[in-house]
């Protein structure tokens, strides 16, 4: 899942003007940023539509998304328990867990490392 384009002052569409890690596994993204946050709001949610609602994408691109996470690596990141009585509901697991704490750090020391090269960038973008 990539961020959306975002319109500027003159309602220009551009795109964010940021450094996006993405680790592939095969030909597919396995974690990404919108897949990293995707992750969090499951965790807030306890739902895969909750999720879904709450970042204004669709419950198949929720599902599509985790089936590619929990294909990806050696245990699934999300478990989901049928509805019910109980209502079912959708959380991390321990790797999930760990893969998004994992990510989330990854993408700070590669932030960290190229801070002063993405002032430069940044301004040789129009």
């Amino acid at each position: 899942m990539s961020r959306p384009l975002h319109r500027n002052k003159d309602c220009q569409t551009v795109a964010p003007r940021e450094l996006r890690l993405r680790v592939y596994a095969a030909d597919v993204i396995a974690m990404g940023p919108g897949k990293a946050d995707l992750l969090e709001a499951i965790d807030r949610n306890g739902s895969i539509s909750g999720a879904g609602r709450e970042l204004a994408i669709s419950y198949k691109r929720c599902w599509d998304l985790v089936e590619t996470m929990n294909t990806s690596f050696r245990e699934p990141l999300v478990a989901t328990a049928a509805g019910g009585s109980r209502g079912g509901g959708t959380v991390l697991t321990d790797c999930g867990r760990k893969v998004l704490a994992q990510f989330r750090r990854m993408e700070q020391q590669a932030r960290d490392a190229v801070a002063d090269e993405m002032v430069r960038f940044r301004d040789l973008l129009r």
